[in-house]
């Protein structure tokens, strides 16, 4: 590829890659496309400055659109397995994501063979592809109910390659939540709680969905910490370090996720005690992890981060000021729309208060107020089910947001009752984003912070950067 002159790729994962990936190939400028999911500061600086294309897209309707021929067709796939044999069966690692589709459909297939994961990893995946257009239900009613086969099986003939590697996956070391994630998810622990005396959860409790991030260690570091609960279920996308606090407490009774996204520690951890974990795990692909219909019958608690939300409940989980990409929706969509409960938290600030996270209106929308049930900061919960519009708009701002903003918000409620077309969502048009331009131009969303010597910078990334706090990265 470097001594290509005009060699460019579209390049289709399950979510996320790591610096072997996403860096190299933006560093050389080598992508054309990019789907459906990023979350490298390399590679988002070019999305946001036009020379990359890239397509955000919900992750369950990834393997469909490429099975339908709505994009164009997979020349190569290049898959890392822990094992293959002679008659094509390719066992894989830490990820199922989009493997077993791609596996299916590429023309070549070229094999990373990594010793660094041990063979006992041969038996953690449950592979299942869904027939299109069969209208068959998926036969998964519990969170540790298998129906496929441990490996994916191709034509031996088709696999071009077998390279050898022994190296870890490059994520991310494991972050300690902080106070304000500790807050939040004590918060969300005393809801769920409330939600079982009312009996509206059972006692035995639903399976967790969680998305990645600060926040979302918490609540599981607080479960996990919380006599009160007892065992967990998880049918989640991605799982992360805090899974071993679970395990610790012996509050893990079983997880299917559809990738391990562990620190180097995490995964030397997880494989010396593989033999023991084996019975607690699945992996699975995403288009079952991701499923809707899967998703409702299990009835899950969905738990996902927002970059900010408005007064009427709106959720914007991608866009910086409306236009600069940060990472994706990834599966948050597929979780929220499609949960029994769902949660969206947030630090109510970041920045050291020169950004809220609960605006009067979003700059973007990923989640609208149809989806989102509950909203939950370090301040407080805001219980939205059943609620109108300006019943929702007065329990955001009295629950979540900040006392530096709060006022603010109050102010502009009771401005936009005033000024409004209509009164069933109260908006004023001229100042429903005059936060997102005041931050623009001073660097601040708050009008009594001191006007900073230069606004903020119009290239994106910078402005993505800036905010980048308020956002969690996805699988």
């Amino acid at each position: 590829i470097k001594n290509s002159e005009k060699f460019s790729i579209n390049l289709y994962t399950g979510a996320s890659t790591g610096d072997e990936l996403d860096r190299v190939l933006a560093c050389i400028e080598r992508l054309k496309l990019k789907i459906p999911y990023q979350s490298h500061s390399d590679l988002r600086k070019l999305i946001n400055q036009g020379k990359v294309n890239f397509i955000d897209m919900h992750l369950s309707h990834v393997s469909r659109y490429i099975r339908e021929g709505i994009f164009p067709p997979i020349d190569v796939a290049v898959i890392e397995a822990c094992d293959v044999t002679s008659d094509g069966r390719i066992y894989l690692t830490n990820s199922s994501g989009m493997s077993g589709t791609y596996l299916a459909l590429a023309k070549d297939i070229y094999i990373e063979l990594n010793e660094a994961h041990p063979l006992d990893m041969k038996g953690l995946h449950d592979i299942y592809l869904p027939e299109l257009h069969s209208g068959r239900p998926i036969n998964i009613d519990y969170v540790d109910d298998r129906i496929g086969t441990p490996y994916v099986r191709v034509n031996p003939e088709r696999i071009k390659g077998i390279v050898l590697t022994n190296k870890y996956d490059s994520s991310p070391g494991f972050k300690k939540p902080d106070d304000a994630s500790f807050k939040i998810a004590n918060h969300l622990l005393d809801f769920i709680l409330h939600e079982v005396e009312h009996g509206r959860i059972p006692k035995q409790l639903l399976p967790f969905q969680s998305g990645v991030g600060n926040v979302a260690n918490a609540v599981l570091a607080c479960i996990a910490r919380d006599n009160r609960f007892k065992s967990i279920e998880m049918y989640t996308e991605v799982i992360q370090d805090s899974i071993f606090e679970l395990l610790d407490s012996d509050k893990l009774r079983f997880a299917s996720t559809t990738a391990l996204t562990f620190s180097e520690e995490g995964q030397k951890r997880f494989h010396s005690q593989l033999h023991d974990l084996k019975s607690k795990f699945i992996l699975r692909p995403m288009e079952i992890s991701n499923n809707p219909e899967v998703i409702r019958r299990m009835g899950l608690v969905t738990m996902n981060t927002a970059l900010e939300a408005d007064i009427y409940g709106n959720v914007n989980s991608t866009h910086v000021l409306g236009s600069a990409m940060m990472n994706g929706i990834g599966g948050s969509g597929d979780f929220t729309r499609n949960a029994y409960i769902s949660i969206f938290m947030a630090p109510s600030i970041a920045k050291g208060g020169k950004i809220s996270a609960f605006v009067p209106m979003v700059s973007h929308v990923d989640h609208n107020e149809h989806s989102v049930q509950i909203m939950v900061s370090e301040q407080g919960l805001a219980d939205l089910r059943a609620k109108t519009p300006k019943e929702r708009a007065q329990l955001i701002i009295e629950k979540c947001a900040h006392p530096m903003y709060k006022d603010q918000l109050k102010d502009y409620f009771q401005h936009a009752q005033r000024v409004s077309f209509g009164l069933h969502t109260p908006h004023d048009l001229k100042q429903a984003l005059s936060w997102h331009v005041r931050l623009q131009e001073t660097g601040s969303m708050h009008p009594d912070h001191q006007k900073i010597k230069e606004p903020i910078s119009k290239d994106t990334e910078k402005a993505a950067r800036k905010i980048d706090q308020t956002a969690a990265p996805k699988k």
